[in-house]
């Protein structure tokens, strides 16, 4: 699948250092899974954690997930390794933090083009800094440039803010970069994973907003992720009905129709189109 015809609703962490979770991540209904090198990890197990991941990757037995590693910093004394370890074997995409231009992008991008196994590999951006989230618009376009990921906890600490209602102008501002980029967008955490509530409605609004899907810290979000960045069965009905109504009237010769009252034009029927192909895309992941 090509990376928006893919799902992105669940975004897992996994701690690279755990080797359980990466055996039990192979059975999750995650769209996609960040293994992470970097926050989850501690100093003292950066080095096991690199190994042990790399070897769990090579292993394989992920199925259909898009499997991301999140490195650490380039600019810390694990990155360089982090990524050497990863061009070995060429995973989907590597996640960088703490982003704040495409001239970062672009540096691990020619290390990517540098390597044979690396040829498909993607970078996405943690998005998560002031200066980062000023220059989405470049960071999108970087080279291999593929996906966001928002990372609120430190835009939160970072700004000084006590509520995510503070941070949708960044939010916004980096799901506008990246549409107008082409590139996937996925929301950042919800910290209470016991709050099925709370989650809900935070999984609600980043719908709303427009993001692929949402990151999550724990296999108890999943399924709540899964159900909200989904098509419903009425939205899919209501797209087949608009579909179908304007291909009715454009046969009839007129450029748009009337479904349950409204208008229906040629962008709208383009957002249906999203939609079933949305819905299509999930049922084959969850099929394979």
């Amino acid at each position: 699948m090509t990376l928006r015809a893919r799902p992105y609703r669940s975004v897992l962490y996994i701690p690279g250092s755990r080797d359980r979770a990466l055996e039990k991540a192979k059975e999750l209904p995650a769209d996609a899974i960040i293994f992470d090198l970097e926050d989850a990890v501690a100093v003292e197990e950066k080095v096991n954690a690199r190994a042990l991941l790399a070897e769990r990757l090579a292993e394989g037995g992920y199925g259909n997930r898009a499997l991301i590693v999140r490195i650490n910093g380039m600019d810390t004394p694990w990155g360089a390794e982090d990524l050497a370890a990863m061009m070995e074997i060429g995973p989907e995409a590597i996640l960088l933090p703490k982003v704040g231009s495409a001239a970062d992008v672009a540096a691990v991008a020619a290390m990517l083009d540098a390597h044979p196994r690396t040829a498909g590999t993607q970078i996405w951006a943690m998005m998560e800094s002031p200066v980062g989230i000023l220059n989405a618009a470049e960071i999108a376009r970087a080279p291999r440039m593929a996906g966001f990921v928002m990372g609120t906890n430190d835009l939160a600490k970072d700004l000084g803010c006590r509520t995510r209602g503070a941070m949708h102008m960044a939010l916004q501002h980096c799901l506008l970069a990246a549409r107008a980029a082409g590139i996937v967008c996925v929301d950042g955490v919800y910290n209470a994973f016991r709050d099925e509530e709370g989650l809900a409605r935070e999984c609600a609004e980043g719908r709303d907003f427009g993001f692929d899907g949402k990151t999550l810290i724990h296999p108890a979000q999943i399924a709540i992720a899964n159900a909200a960045f989904a098509p419903s069965e009425a939205e899919i009905e209501l797209a087949r009905r608009q579909i179908a109504a304007y291909e009715e009237a454009v046969a009839r010769g007129e450029g748009v129709a009337v479904v349950d009252g409204q208008i229906v034009e040629n962008l709208h029927v383009d957002t249906a189109r999203a939609t079933l192909a949305k819905a299509g895309a999930i049922a084959g992941q969850e099929a394979a």
